[in-house]
């Protein structure tokens, strides 16, 4: 029996709240959690299959969880929202994953985030403010657009994209390969090089564009898992009003430094620890009813499910841990999410210093659900490979999660090179010159290949156009 934990009016079939941290909580988040599970028990778990099988965006979800008002759940009270931190969002996040639907929480993460990129800048933002005041009534579900089709998860590094002002405001031209809620989101906090772009791609720039302002196609989507999060390419050209700027111009890189990844690391490692405990749940719920009759054993009584299951909790206990442990850091570093400290001061980046604890965060998350979600099948037999135990879904939604940029290769690159090199090592425009390997390569050359390579360098440094000039 699952103490303390129910769903409907029966006890939950899974783990109790023993195994949770339920001391990150305060009173008040217990309630939202207990009115969240609720919530996936009536509505959440059984869309979630209809997402899954049928491609379905789960709009429906987020008009149940708007009906509550969690799509302002950071939203200061002051402008209609829950005003909670980051230990809540956290919360928010794992408890959809886990007890409802996978592609609502993804979704979710990033609403919270475009939310997030809003409020940090919402102060003399008569657009931003708008919005933010009616995204439980309303139900306006937000999204960010980073992604670029020619870089990748390097998503910093908007190659395709662009901003020129004019007389009418802001003419915005923005590619994307990837826009979770792509198409169905009612509003998008996109970046793009900023106006008057002279090559450094270090200078971006923010805007906020609405639903109909964005060109998709929603039958492109057919993912392996997180089917009903519909993240497929977006296209915008077009001319926005001077206030849909977030921020002053080239503001981007703090925006994303501050806000953007902070949140969407936090929330996405939240979503991946609830696959896990998902899953978890599902194998207590199954090994623990399923009878061999010829040995008189359930499969819950094989010490080899024992330590399956047993690994699997506290290898995703860890990570969980972690992830409450970055968010009341978070909370500590920000005043417990106090908005108002950002209004006077554009450099004031108190979650920009713990970036490098969520790129750890998100590496371990992602590995240990791919890890869990295989266990939990083992654990399972032959009866977890069909649709209908739903740890089949919950697999092919874990898998995301090595794979969402910035991919675990990108992150334990970053966490190795910075600890060994240096934060500047890093070098996300590519502008550094490595002259160390630059020498390296010249030695190697002979002096015609030298020659040669003077020759080409000058021309470039050189050319005719600008001899022509001077």
């Amino acid at each position: 029996m699952a103490a303390g934990k129910m769903w409907g009016g029966e006890p939950f079939w899974g783990l109790g709240f023993e195994w949770d941290p339920q001391w990150v909580l305060t009173e008040r988040q217990k309630a939202l959690q207990a009115t969240l599970i609720e919530l996936c028990h009536t509505e959440l778990r059984v869309n979630a299959i209809e997402s899954d099988r049928n491609r379905v965006y789960p709009r429906k979800n987020f008009q149940a969880l708007a009906k509550h008002g969690f799509l302002g759940l950071i939203v200061p009270r002051e402008l209609g929202g829950l005003g909670e931190n980051h230990v809540c969002a956290a919360m928010v996040v794992e408890t959809i994953a886990r007890y409802g639907c996978a592609s609502t929480a993804m979704c979710y993460t990033m609403h919270t985030g475009a939310v997030a990129a809003a409020l940090l800048r919402h102060h003399d933002n008569a657009a931003l403010k708008d919005i933010l005041k009616r995204l439980d009534k309303d139900c306006l579900i937000g999204t960010l657009s980073y992604s670029d089709p020619e870089t990748g998860s390097h998503f910093w590094y908007p190659i395709s994209s662009g901003a020129e002002e004019t007389k009418e405001g802001w003419h915005v031209k923005k590619k994307a390969s990837w826009t979770t809620s792509g198409g169905f989101a009612d509003w998008y906090i996109v970046q793009t090089t900023s106006p008057n772009f002279n090559g450094n791609y270090a200078d971006l720039s923010c805007f906020l564009i609405l639903g109909d302002e964005a060109s998709y196609d929603p039958a492109s989507w057919n993912g392996l898992g997180l089917r009903g999060n519909q993240s497929g390419p977006l296209e915008i050209n077009k001319v926005v009003p001077k206030n849909r700027l977030v921020g002053p111009v080239g503001d981007g890189a703090r925006s994303n430094d501050e806000v953007v990844d902070p949140f969407f690391l936090l929330c996405s490692s939240a979503c991946w620890n609830g696959i896990a405990m998902g899953m978890i749940d599902i194998a207590k719920a199954h090994t623990t009813k399923k009878t061999h009759k010829d040995v008189g054993m359930r499969v819950a009584d094989y010490p080899t499910i024992q330590d399956y299951v047993g690994e699997a909790i506290i290898d995703t206990n860890v990570v969980r841990s972690m992830d409450f442990t970055i968010a009341r850091a978070l909370d500590d570093a920000t005043g417990n999410n106090d908005w108002s400290l950002h209004k006077d001061d554009v450099t004031y980046l108190p979650r920009a210093g713990l970036l490098h604890w969520l790129w750890q965060l998100k590496f371990a998350a992602a590995k240990n659900v791919a890890h869990v979600s295989d266990k939990m099948l083992h654990a399972c037999g032959g009866t977890g490979y069909k649709p209908e135990l739903q740890i089949e879904r919950y697999l092919r939604d874990a898998k995301a999660g090595w794979v969402m940029g910035p991919t675990n290769e990108v992150l334990r690159q970053f966490v190795g090179k910075a600890s060994l090199l240096g934060f500047e090592s890093l070098d996300y425009w590519n502008t550094a010159i490595n002259e160390r390997v630059l020498s390296n390569e010249i030695k190697k050359m002979d002096a015609e290949a030298k020659r040669a390579l003077a020759e080409r360098i000058l021309a470039e440094a050189n050319p005719p156009a600008a001899r022509k000039t001077a």
